[in-house]
Parts: C-alpha cells; structure tokens; sequence
C-alpha cells in the first residue's frame, strides 16, 4: 500500500457483544491485512453523538473509510474480511 495510510472510524454503540466483535474483527483485519499501513479511530455514539449525527450514521457498528479516497462505509460485524476489504475497496475483485 505503498505510503498510503487508510484512516478508517468505527462507529459503536456501547460496550454491546456486537460492538466488541466488530472492533475485534476489524483490528485483525487490519493487523492481518494492512499491516500498520492504517489509522483506526473508534467512536461510541453515545459518548460523541454530534459525531455520529455529522457522519449521518443510522446504524451500529459502521465503518467509514476517509482516506484513501473514495470515501466508503461499511455496516455490520465485520466478521467477513474479504468483504469488508472489497467494501472499503482496499482490494481488487477476483475474477473466480
């Protein structure tokens, strides 16, 4: 990924089982496959509502990808890292 940070921002609701399996998820997909290559800031709307609001984040986890542009989101566990690195668009489409 040559210099390119992604900078990634999970928004979560509290301290839920969802919410701690999708910040789990996520930093073994970072840690596996962007390998210090990432910032990963989490945010709990309940602490950061207006956050939440200016993001317009309907629903819990969601994950937004800033940068490297384009801009995408992600919504659910993050349980699926092929998936998750195809929605963030951090990885071609195979042709199988």
């Amino acid at each position: 990924m040559n210099d390119v940070k992604v900078l990634l921002r999970l928004f979560v609701t509290g301290h839920t089982p969802r919410s701690e399996a999708a910040i789990r998820n996520l930093r073994r997909i970072c840690e596996e496959d962007l390998k210090g290559q990432y910032e990963l800031e989490i945010i709990d709307v309940l602490e950061r509502p207006q956050l939440a609001e200016d993001e317009k984040i309907l629903a819990t986890p969601t994950l937004i990808k800033q940068l490297p542009p384009p801009l995408r989101r992600i919504i659910g566990d993050m349980s699926n890292s092929e998936r998750v690195l195809l929605g963030l668009d951090l990885i071609a489409r195979s042709s199988a």
